[in-house]
Protein backbone atom coordinates (compact mmCIF):
# COMPACT_ATOMS: atom_id res chain seq x y z
CA UNK A 1 0.00 0.00 0.00
CA UNK A 2 0.97 3.72 -0.41
CA UNK A 3 2.13 5.80 1.91
CA UNK A 4 1.58 9.67 2.41
CA UNK A 5 5.36 11.40 2.32
CA UNK A 6 6.90 11.83 5.61
CA UNK A 7 7.69 15.76 5.56
CA UNK A 8 4.06 15.77 5.30
CA UNK A 9 2.45 13.25 7.40
CA UNK A 10 4.92 14.28 10.67
CA UNK A 11 2.76 17.29 10.82
CA UNK A 12 -0.93 15.80 11.36
CA UNK A 13 -2.51 12.77 13.05
CA UNK A 14 -3.71 11.16 9.79
CA UNK A 15 -3.52 8.03 8.74
CA UNK A 16 -0.13 7.00 7.01
CA UNK A 17 -0.84 3.93 4.96
CA UNK A 18 -3.75 4.56 2.18
CA UNK A 19 -5.85 1.42 1.50
CA UNK A 20 -5.91 -0.70 -2.11
CA UNK A 21 -8.39 0.00 -4.58
CA UNK A 22 -10.59 -2.57 -6.42
CA UNK A 23 -8.45 -3.24 -9.14
CA UNK A 24 -4.89 -2.96 -6.70
CA UNK A 25 -7.02 -5.60 -4.44
CA UNK A 26 -8.00 -8.14 -7.05
CA UNK A 27 -4.35 -8.21 -8.57
CA UNK A 28 -2.99 -8.71 -5.13
CA UNK A 29 -5.31 -11.69 -4.44
CA UNK A 30 -5.20 -13.41 -7.81
CA UNK A 31 -1.21 -13.48 -6.53
CA UNK A 32 -2.60 -16.38 -3.97
CA UNK A 33 -1.40 -20.19 -5.51
CA UNK A 34 -4.34 -21.41 -3.35
CA UNK A 35 -1.62 -24.15 -1.69
CA UNK A 36 -3.16 -27.40 -0.82
CA UNK A 37 -1.90 -26.98 2.79
CA UNK A 38 -2.05 -23.40 3.07
CA UNK A 39 0.55 -22.09 5.86
CA UNK A 40 -0.95 -18.63 5.98
CA UNK A 41 -4.23 -20.03 7.90
CA UNK A 42 -1.70 -21.76 10.96
CA UNK A 43 0.16 -18.57 11.46
CA UNK A 44 -3.17 -16.99 12.15
CA UNK A 45 -3.66 -16.90 15.69
CA UNK A 46 -7.93 -17.24 14.96
CA UNK A 47 -7.31 -19.37 12.08
CA UNK A 48 -8.72 -17.46 9.51
CA UNK A 49 -9.85 -19.19 6.35
CA UNK A 50 -7.36 -16.93 4.63
CA UNK A 51 -6.75 -18.74 1.06
CA UNK A 52 -10.73 -18.78 0.57
CA UNK A 53 -11.22 -15.32 1.16
CA UNK A 54 -8.65 -14.27 -0.54
CA UNK A 55 -9.80 -16.47 -3.52
CA UNK A 56 -13.34 -14.73 -3.46
CA UNK A 57 -11.11 -11.59 -3.95
CA UNK A 58 -9.73 -12.31 -6.54
CA UNK A 59 -13.39 -13.04 -8.38
CA UNK A 60 -14.40 -10.05 -7.19
CA UNK A 61 -16.65 -10.88 -4.73
CA UNK A 62 -16.22 -9.30 -1.92
CA UNK A 63 -19.41 -10.05 0.07
CA UNK A 64 -18.65 -13.56 0.43
CA UNK A 65 -14.61 -12.43 0.94
CA UNK A 66 -16.36 -10.76 3.74
CA UNK A 67 -18.48 -13.34 5.31
CA UNK A 68 -16.27 -15.70 5.30
CA UNK A 69 -13.55 -13.33 7.00
CA UNK A 70 -16.28 -12.26 9.97
CA UNK A 71 -16.87 -15.82 10.84
CA UNK A 72 -13.55 -16.18 12.43
CA UNK A 73 -12.59 -12.07 12.79
CA UNK A 74 -15.36 -9.47 13.21
CA UNK A 75 -12.88 -6.72 13.38
CA UNK A 76 -10.56 -7.17 10.07
CA UNK A 77 -10.44 -3.09 9.91
CA UNK A 78 -8.18 -2.88 13.02
CA UNK A 79 -6.38 -6.21 12.56
CA UNK A 80 -5.90 -5.03 8.72
CA UNK A 81 -3.95 -2.11 10.48
CA UNK A 82 -2.20 -3.29 12.90
CA UNK A 83 -2.00 -6.89 13.33
CA UNK A 84 1.92 -8.11 12.72
CA UNK A 85 0.65 -10.07 9.84
CA UNK A 86 4.74 -10.41 8.66
CA UNK A 87 5.35 -12.80 11.58
CA UNK A 88 2.09 -14.60 11.38
CA UNK A 89 -0.11 -15.55 8.45
CA UNK A 90 1.97 -13.56 5.62
CA UNK A 91 5.12 -14.42 7.06
CA UNK A 92 4.17 -18.42 6.67
CA UNK A 93 3.22 -17.66 3.05
CA UNK A 94 4.42 -19.46 0.49
CA UNK A 95 5.50 -17.45 -2.04
CA UNK A 96 7.32 -15.16 0.56
CA UNK A 97 10.00 -18.08 0.30
CA UNK A 98 11.23 -16.39 -3.34
CA UNK A 99 9.17 -13.54 -4.10
CA UNK A 100 6.87 -10.87 -1.60
CA UNK A 101 4.25 -13.02 0.32
CA UNK A 102 1.09 -11.91 -1.05
CA UNK A 103 -0.77 -8.91 1.33
CA UNK A 104 -2.87 -10.55 3.07
CA UNK A 105 -2.86 -7.78 5.74
CA UNK A 106 -3.75 -5.19 2.90
CA UNK A 107 -6.40 -7.58 1.28
CA UNK A 108 -7.89 -7.82 4.60
CA UNK A 109 -8.19 -4.21 5.52
CA UNK A 110 -9.59 -3.68 1.88
CA UNK A 111 -12.79 -5.94 2.66
CA UNK A 112 -13.32 -4.11 5.52
CA UNK A 113 -12.89 -0.53 3.99
CA UNK A 114 -15.31 -2.03 0.98
CA UNK A 115 -17.89 -3.08 3.46
CA UNK A 116 -17.75 0.55 5.43
CA UNK A 117 -19.92 1.95 2.72
CA UNK A 118 -22.32 -1.23 2.44
CA UNK A 119 -24.62 -2.18 4.62
CA UNK A 120 -23.29 -4.36 7.40
CA UNK A 121 -22.45 -8.21 6.97
CA UNK A 122 -22.63 -9.57 10.31
CA UNK A 123 -21.68 -13.42 11.24
CA UNK A 124 -24.59 -15.92 11.50
CA UNK A 125 -25.98 -15.68 15.26
CA UNK A 126 -27.34 -18.48 17.19
CA UNK A 127 -30.39 -18.39 19.10
CA UNK A 128 -30.99 -17.25 22.67
CA UNK A 129 -29.31 -19.63 25.39
CA UNK A 130 -30.92 -17.47 28.17
CA UNK A 131 -26.93 -17.72 29.90
CA UNK A 132 -25.40 -14.88 31.06
CA UNK A 133 -21.74 -13.68 30.44
CA UNK A 134 -19.40 -10.70 32.19
CA UNK A 135 -16.66 -9.30 29.96
CA UNK A 136 -14.51 -7.36 32.30
CA UNK A 137 -12.74 -4.93 29.70
CA UNK A 138 -13.56 -3.46 26.13
CA UNK A 139 -10.02 -3.74 24.76
CA UNK A 140 -9.13 -6.81 22.22
CA UNK A 141 -9.87 -9.37 23.95
CA UNK A 142 -12.73 -8.01 25.60
CA UNK A 143 -14.29 -7.49 22.44
CA UNK A 144 -13.42 -10.45 20.78
CA UNK A 145 -14.25 -12.92 23.31
CA UNK A 146 -17.94 -10.68 23.83
CA UNK A 147 -18.72 -11.23 19.88
CA UNK A 148 -18.01 -14.94 19.82
CA UNK A 149 -20.43 -15.43 22.96
CA UNK A 150 -22.99 -13.20 21.55
CA UNK A 151 -22.88 -15.01 17.90
CA UNK A 152 -23.34 -18.26 20.50
CA UNK A 153 -26.29 -16.62 21.55
CA UNK A 154 -25.46 -15.35 25.45
CA UNK A 155 -26.29 -12.94 27.04
CA UNK A 156 -22.94 -10.69 26.96
CA UNK A 157 -22.55 -7.08 29.25
CA UNK A 158 -19.25 -5.98 29.04
CA UNK A 159 -18.16 -3.80 31.64
CA UNK A 160 -15.76 -1.19 30.72
CA UNK A 161 -13.60 1.49 33.17
CA UNK A 162 -12.71 4.51 30.75
CA UNK A 163 -15.48 6.57 29.11
CA UNK A 164 -14.83 4.89 25.37
CA UNK A 165 -14.26 1.57 24.76
CA UNK A 166 -11.62 -0.18 22.94
CA UNK A 167 -8.92 -0.47 25.71
CA UNK A 168 -5.25 -0.07 23.98
CA UNK A 169 -7.07 0.37 20.24
CA UNK A 170 -8.20 3.78 21.49
CA UNK A 171 -5.61 4.88 24.17
CA UNK A 172 -2.11 3.50 23.40
CA UNK A 173 -2.54 3.63 19.07
CA UNK A 174 -2.06 6.54 17.98
CA UNK A 175 -4.47 7.82 15.28
CA UNK A 176 -2.02 7.91 12.37
CA UNK A 177 -1.66 4.33 12.82
CA UNK A 178 -5.19 3.25 13.60
CA UNK A 179 -7.88 6.00 13.32
CA UNK A 180 -10.57 6.51 16.03
CA UNK A 181 -13.38 5.87 13.78
CA UNK A 182 -12.13 2.83 12.49
CA UNK A 183 -12.36 1.25 16.00
CA UNK A 184 -16.02 2.71 16.72
CA UNK A 185 -17.03 1.38 13.48
CA UNK A 186 -16.33 -2.06 14.61
CA UNK A 187 -17.10 -2.03 18.34
CA UNK A 188 -20.42 -1.08 17.05
CA UNK A 189 -21.14 -4.47 15.26
CA UNK A 190 -20.99 -6.13 18.92
CA UNK A 191 -24.20 -4.05 20.04
CA UNK A 192 -25.81 -5.29 16.65
CA UNK A 193 -25.19 -8.90 17.34
CA UNK A 194 -26.56 -8.05 21.07
CA UNK A 195 -24.65 -6.75 23.51
CA UNK A 196 -24.27 -4.46 25.74
CA UNK A 197 -21.50 -2.04 26.80
CA UNK A 198 -20.96 -0.26 29.78
CA UNK A 199 -18.80 2.13 29.61
CA UNK A 200 -17.29 4.22 33.23
CA UNK A 201 -17.93 1.13 35.19
CA UNK A 202 -14.88 -0.08 37.15
CA UNK A 203 -14.77 -3.42 37.93
CA UNK A 204 -14.00 -4.28 41.67
CA UNK A 205 -15.30 -0.72 42.25
CA UNK A 206 -18.46 0.22 40.80
CA UNK A 207 -19.15 -3.22 39.91
CA UNK A 208 -18.44 -5.31 42.31
CA UNK A 209 -16.97 -9.16 42.94
CA UNK A 210 -20.84 -10.59 43.80
CA UNK A 211 -22.34 -8.36 41.04
CA UNK A 212 -19.62 -10.20 38.43
CA UNK A 213 -20.42 -13.33 40.24
CA UNK A 214 -24.41 -13.37 39.98
CA UNK A 215 -24.02 -13.98 36.01
CA UNK A 216 -22.73 -17.37 35.20
CA UNK A 217 -19.77 -16.88 33.80
CA UNK A 218 -17.38 -14.17 33.53
CA UNK A 219 -14.13 -13.38 31.01
CA UNK A 220 -11.28 -10.84 32.71
CA UNK A 221 -10.02 -8.86 29.62
CA UNK A 222 -8.43 -6.47 32.19
CA UNK A 223 -5.38 -5.60 29.51
CA UNK A 224 -1.89 -4.24 30.36
CA UNK A 225 -2.71 -0.88 31.90
CA UNK A 226 0.15 -0.64 34.56
CA UNK A 227 3.32 0.83 33.53
CA UNK A 228 6.62 -0.29 33.74
CA UNK A 229 9.39 1.75 34.70
CA UNK A 230 12.86 1.06 35.46
CA UNK A 231 13.60 2.28 38.65
CA UNK A 232 15.99 5.40 37.45
CA UNK A 233 17.18 8.07 40.01
CA UNK A 234 15.08 11.18 39.04
CA UNK A 235 12.06 9.48 37.59
CA UNK A 236 10.37 11.32 39.70
CA UNK A 237 10.97 14.86 37.94
CA UNK A 238 8.02 16.75 36.17
CA UNK A 239 8.48 15.60 32.74
CA UNK A 240 8.87 12.21 33.40
CA UNK A 241 6.03 9.91 31.27
CA UNK A 242 5.48 6.15 31.00
CA UNK A 243 4.21 5.80 27.48
CA UNK A 244 0.94 4.59 28.87
CA UNK A 245 0.17 7.92 30.54
CA UNK A 246 1.77 10.15 27.35
CA UNK A 247 -0.32 8.27 24.54
CA UNK A 248 -3.24 7.72 26.63
CA UNK A 249 -3.09 12.19 26.89
CA UNK A 250 -2.69 12.40 23.59
CA UNK A 251 -4.98 9.60 21.70
CA UNK A 252 -7.79 9.14 24.14
CA UNK A 253 -7.82 13.03 25.71
CA UNK A 254 -6.93 14.90 22.64
CA UNK A 255 -4.02 16.40 24.59
CA UNK A 256 -2.61 17.53 21.27
CA UNK A 257 -5.36 20.05 21.43
CA UNK A 258 -4.84 21.20 24.43
CA UNK A 259 -6.35 24.10 25.03
CA UNK A 260 -8.89 23.41 22.99
CA UNK A 261 -9.49 20.21 25.06
CA UNK A 262 -9.03 19.83 28.78
CA UNK A 263 -6.05 17.44 29.26
CA UNK A 264 -2.57 19.26 28.63
CA UNK A 265 0.71 17.63 27.84
CA UNK A 266 4.00 18.94 27.93
CA UNK A 267 5.74 19.38 24.40
CA UNK A 268 9.40 19.10 24.88
CA UNK A 269 11.95 20.91 22.50
CA UNK A 270 13.95 17.50 23.16
CA UNK A 271 12.15 14.00 24.09
CA UNK A 272 14.48 10.80 25.16
CA UNK A 273 12.39 7.91 24.81
CA UNK A 274 13.67 4.86 26.45
CA UNK A 275 12.84 1.69 24.53
CA UNK A 276 12.31 -0.16 21.09
CA UNK A 277 8.93 -2.00 20.64
CA UNK A 278 6.25 -0.40 19.04
CA UNK A 279 4.85 1.23 21.64
CA UNK A 280 8.02 3.36 22.25
CA UNK A 281 7.91 4.16 17.94
CA UNK A 282 3.97 5.16 18.76
CA UNK A 283 5.29 7.47 21.65
CA UNK A 284 8.15 8.81 19.28
CA UNK A 285 6.21 9.40 16.39
CA UNK A 286 3.56 11.79 18.25
CA UNK A 287 6.39 13.30 19.77
CA UNK A 288 7.63 14.47 16.25
CA UNK A 289 4.19 15.32 15.64
CA UNK A 290 4.26 17.35 18.98
CA UNK A 291 7.21 19.15 17.04
CA UNK A 292 9.78 17.60 19.19
CA UNK A 293 13.13 16.73 17.73
CA UNK A 294 13.37 12.87 19.21
CA UNK A 295 15.94 10.54 20.24
CA UNK A 296 14.61 6.84 21.19
CA UNK A 297 17.66 5.38 23.26
CA UNK A 298 17.66 1.05 22.89
CA UNK A 299 20.15 -0.74 25.13
CA UNK A 300 20.59 -3.61 22.16
CA UNK A 301 21.25 -3.67 18.60
CA UNK A 302 19.24 -2.21 15.69
CA UNK A 303 18.80 -5.59 14.48
CA UNK A 304 17.27 -6.32 17.80
CA UNK A 305 14.40 -3.44 17.81
CA UNK A 306 11.36 -5.39 18.88
CA UNK A 307 9.14 -3.31 17.06
CA UNK A 308 7.69 -3.71 13.57
CA UNK A 309 10.01 -3.23 10.83
CA UNK A 310 7.57 -1.21 8.76
CA UNK A 311 7.23 1.10 12.07
CA UNK A 312 10.70 1.23 12.35
CA UNK A 313 11.13 2.55 8.72
CA UNK A 314 8.70 5.58 9.34
CA UNK A 315 10.17 7.00 12.56
CA UNK A 316 13.61 7.27 10.54
CA UNK A 317 11.56 8.62 7.96
CA UNK A 318 9.44 10.93 10.32
CA UNK A 319 12.90 11.97 12.13
CA UNK A 320 13.36 10.26 14.97
CA UNK A 321 17.02 9.52 15.76
CA UNK A 322 18.19 6.21 16.75
CA UNK A 323 20.27 6.04 19.51
CA UNK A 324 21.23 2.06 20.11
CA UNK A 325 23.35 0.04 22.59
CA UNK A 326 23.18 2.46 25.21
CA UNK A 327 20.60 2.42 28.34
CA UNK A 328 19.91 4.59 30.69
CA UNK A 329 21.06 5.35 34.26
CA UNK A 330 19.44 8.55 35.64
CA UNK A 331 17.50 11.15 35.32
CA UNK A 332 19.12 14.92 35.96
CA UNK A 333 17.11 18.21 36.71
CA UNK A 334 15.47 19.95 39.70
CA UNK A 335 12.30 19.94 39.16
CA UNK A 336 12.01 19.13 36.00
CA UNK A 337 14.14 17.08 33.37
CA UNK A 338 17.35 18.90 32.19
CA UNK A 339 18.71 15.73 30.66
CA UNK A 340 19.49 11.84 30.77
CA UNK A 341 22.52 10.21 31.34
CA UNK A 342 23.22 6.91 30.00
CA UNK A 343 26.18 4.30 29.15
CA UNK A 344 27.21 2.23 26.51
CA UNK A 345 26.38 -1.11 26.17
CA UNK A 346 28.14 -4.42 24.49
CA UNK A 347 26.38 -7.48 23.58
CA UNK A 348 27.07 -10.83 24.98
CA UNK A 349 25.61 -14.32 24.74
CA UNK A 350 22.00 -14.71 24.00
CA UNK A 351 19.32 -14.14 27.23
CA UNK A 352 16.13 -16.08 28.07
CA UNK A 353 14.57 -14.39 25.34
CA UNK A 354 17.27 -15.43 22.94
CA UNK A 355 18.25 -11.86 22.31
CA UNK A 356 21.90 -11.11 23.15
CA UNK A 357 22.36 -9.76 26.31
CA UNK A 358 23.18 -5.83 26.89
CA UNK A 359 26.16 -5.82 29.36
CA UNK A 360 27.66 -1.90 29.92
CA UNK A 361 30.86 -0.57 28.92
CA UNK A 362 33.16 0.48 32.00
CA UNK A 363 33.11 4.10 31.94
CA UNK A 364 31.39 5.33 29.26
CA UNK A 365 29.02 7.43 30.84
CA UNK A 366 27.51 10.35 28.55
CA UNK A 367 24.66 12.54 28.72
CA UNK A 368 21.44 13.63 26.24
CA UNK A 369 20.00 17.04 26.67
CA UNK A 370 16.15 17.05 26.92
CA UNK A 371 13.10 17.95 28.77
CA UNK A 372 11.05 15.35 28.48
CA UNK A 373 11.32 11.64 28.78
CA UNK A 374 9.11 8.44 28.02
CA UNK A 375 9.66 5.28 28.72
CA UNK A 376 8.22 2.71 26.96
CA UNK A 377 9.55 -0.49 28.52
CA UNK A 378 6.42 -2.78 28.97
CA UNK A 379 3.44 -2.91 31.20
CA UNK A 380 1.94 -5.96 33.22
CA UNK A 381 -1.90 -6.33 34.08
CA UNK A 382 -4.26 -4.00 36.01
CA UNK A 383 -4.11 -5.52 39.73
CA UNK A 384 -7.63 -3.48 41.20
CA UNK A 385 -9.65 -6.15 39.84
CA UNK A 386 -7.80 -9.15 40.55
CA UNK A 387 -6.80 -8.00 44.10
CA UNK A 388 -10.66 -8.04 45.05
CA UNK A 389 -10.73 -11.57 43.74
CA UNK A 390 -9.66 -13.97 46.04
CA UNK A 391 -8.31 -17.36 44.91
CA UNK A 392 -6.97 -15.71 41.44
CA UNK A 393 -3.55 -17.07 40.68
CA UNK A 394 -1.24 -14.71 39.24
CA UNK A 395 1.69 -15.54 37.30
CA UNK A 396 5.36 -13.86 37.57
CA UNK A 397 4.17 -10.60 35.74
CA UNK A 398 0.77 -10.18 37.23
CA UNK A 399 -1.45 -12.17 34.66
CA UNK A 400 -3.88 -14.62 35.83
CA UNK A 401 -3.29 -18.40 35.71
CA UNK A 402 -5.28 -20.26 33.65
CA UNK A 403 -5.10 -24.30 32.49
CA UNK A 404 -6.06 -25.26 28.78
CA UNK A 405 -9.32 -24.57 28.85
CA UNK A 406 -8.64 -21.07 30.01
CA UNK A 407 -10.27 -21.26 33.47
CA UNK A 408 -8.84 -19.93 35.85
CA UNK A 409 -9.18 -20.62 39.74
CA UNK A 410 -12.04 -19.59 40.46
CA UNK A 411 -15.34 -21.34 39.38
CA UNK A 412 -16.91 -19.43 36.31
CA UNK A 413 -14.02 -17.22 35.57
CA UNK A 414 -12.21 -17.46 32.52
CA UNK A 415 -9.35 -15.55 31.33
CA UNK A 416 -7.42 -15.85 27.63
CA UNK A 417 -4.23 -16.09 29.86
CA UNK A 418 -0.84 -14.35 29.23
CA UNK A 419 -1.92 -12.65 25.98
CA UNK A 420 -4.64 -10.87 27.05
CA UNK A 421 -3.05 -9.18 29.84
CA UNK A 422 0.19 -8.58 28.64
CA UNK A 423 1.35 -6.45 25.79
CA UNK A 424 0.74 -8.80 23.18
CA UNK A 425 -0.24 -8.04 20.21
CA UNK A 426 -3.82 -7.38 18.93
CA UNK A 427 -4.27 -10.18 17.59
CA UNK A 428 -3.10 -12.70 20.13
CA UNK A 429 -4.86 -11.21 22.55
CA UNK A 430 -8.11 -12.10 20.56
CA UNK A 431 -7.07 -15.55 19.66
CA UNK A 432 -7.07 -16.60 23.20
CA UNK A 433 -10.00 -14.35 23.81
CA UNK A 434 -11.66 -16.81 21.24
CA UNK A 435 -10.48 -20.20 22.60
CA UNK A 436 -11.80 -18.66 26.09
CA UNK A 437 -15.21 -17.75 24.27
CA UNK A 438 -15.27 -21.50 23.48
CA UNK A 439 -14.51 -22.83 26.91
CA UNK A 440 -17.62 -20.39 28.36
CA UNK A 441 -20.09 -21.73 25.73
CA UNK A 442 -19.45 -25.70 26.39
CA UNK A 443 -19.30 -24.86 30.33
CA UNK A 444 -22.66 -23.13 29.86
CA UNK A 445 -24.21 -25.59 27.39
CA UNK A 446 -22.60 -29.08 28.29
CA UNK A 447 -21.34 -29.07 24.66
CA UNK A 448 -18.49 -31.03 24.25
Amino acid sequence: MSERPADIRVHDFLEVEQNLGVAEAVAEASRCIQCKKPLCVGGCPVSIDIPSFIQAIASGDFPTATRIMKQENLFPAICGRVCPQEVQCEGACILGKKETPVRIGALERFIAEWESIQDPILPVKAPPTGRSVAVVGSGPAGLAAAAELAKYGHNVTIFESLHEPGGVLVYGIPEFRLPKDVVRREIAQIASLGATLKCNHVAGRSVTVPELLAFDAVFLGTGAGLPSFMGLPGEDLTGVYSANEFLTRVNLMHAERFPETDTPVRRGSRVVVIGGGNVAMDAARVCRRLGSRVTLVYRRRREDLPARRAEIRRAEEEGVEFLTCSNPVRVVGSPCVTGIECMRMTMCGPDESGRPSAVPVPDSLFSLDCDIVIEAIGQSPNPLLLNEMEGIRKGPRGNVVVDDDCRTSIERIYAAGDVATGAATVILAMGGAKRAALSIHRMLTGDS
